[in-house]
């Protein structure tokens, strides 16, 4: 589905079923150096079973045209003008990694539109190393490996999705590549680690965040660990659902987290939000 946000064209995928405004809207935003392809499972599972879901590409990042947005604040309120822009007013907001802040800010900039809050592969602060910057800098091609090799605990899909014995380095590493081949005018690795290295401002958004929220994480991931997540629990007041991966954990753990979605996108507000 192309839209027009701030006068540029933008991409989401609707799971396989026409966007439909009148349905309960789910917004999936991407990682680092990822596009709306890394949601097909839970896109197209939400899609044919109640919901309008819209899985975008970040501004600059393959089917969504540029420029490429300067912060995690730039790109909340990009989120909101796509969902303007759609004729949505609700939406539950579900990100992955550098995503997952996105989803935050911008829950926090609009809390009565924002009916939930699903952070999957999530930390705060989420800083990334000086060598791993540096690396992303000047041998991006070499990052991506190193990336890949941290962000895996396994070497091959289980009988799930996408089919059984799915190379997962491999994809990963392919989908990397072509999202950074994807943008000529600057070096978008090393953006988009620096707008996840930047953000600052987790634990004041969260104060504002009014709707449920929930946490997915991976036991073994090593880029986002599990335990620099207590501060942001805690301000959230979110129910933290953790699944046997690393840090793609939609590649690694499939099932179990369409399974934490689905009880995430149910769950009740606690009591005082």
């Amino acid at each position: 589905m192309k839209i027009t946000v701030q006068n540029q064209e933008a991409y989401a995928y609707t799971g396989g079923k026409p966007f439909d405004a009148a349905l309960p809207c789910v917004v999936f935003i991407h990682g680092a150096l990822n596009d709306h392809s890394v949601w097909t499972l839970l896109a197209r599972s939400l899609a044919h079973h109640g919901h309008g879901v819209l899985a975008v590409d970040l501004p600059g990042h393959q089917r969504s045209a540029g420029p490429v947005l300067p912060d995690v604040e730039a790109l909340a309120d990009w989120v909101w003008a796509l969902l303007d822009t759609v004729g949505v007013q609700q939406a539950a907001l579900v990100g992955h990694s550098m995503g997952s802040l996105i989803a935050l800010e911008a829950a926090s900039r609009q809390p009565e539109r924002a009916r939930r809050l699903v952070m999957v592969g999530t930390a705060y602060p989420m800083k990334v190393s000086e060598a791993l910057l540096n690396t992303a800098r000047e041998a991006p091609l070499q990052a991506i490996d190193m990336v890949n090799s941290f962000s895996h605990s396994t070497w091959a899909a289980k009988p799930s999705y996408p089919c059984p014995g799915t190379w997962l380095h491999g994809g990963s590493r392919a989908l990397m590549r072509r999202v950074q081949a994807s943008q000529t005018q600057l070096n978008l690795f090393e953006h988009d680690f620096k707008v996840c290295d930047a953000y600052a401002n987790g634990l004041e958004a969260a104060a504002k965040v009014a709707c449920p929220s929930s946490l997915i994480l991976g036991e073994r991931d090593q880029m986002t660990l599990p335990r620099h997540t207590s501060a942001l629990t805690t301000a959230l007041k979110a129910q933290v659902y953790t699944v046997p991966a690393g840090h793609a954990v939609m590649a690694e753990a499939p099932d179990q987290v369409l399974a934490a979605l689905r009880r995430s996108l149910a769950s009740q507000p606690t009591s005082g939000s």
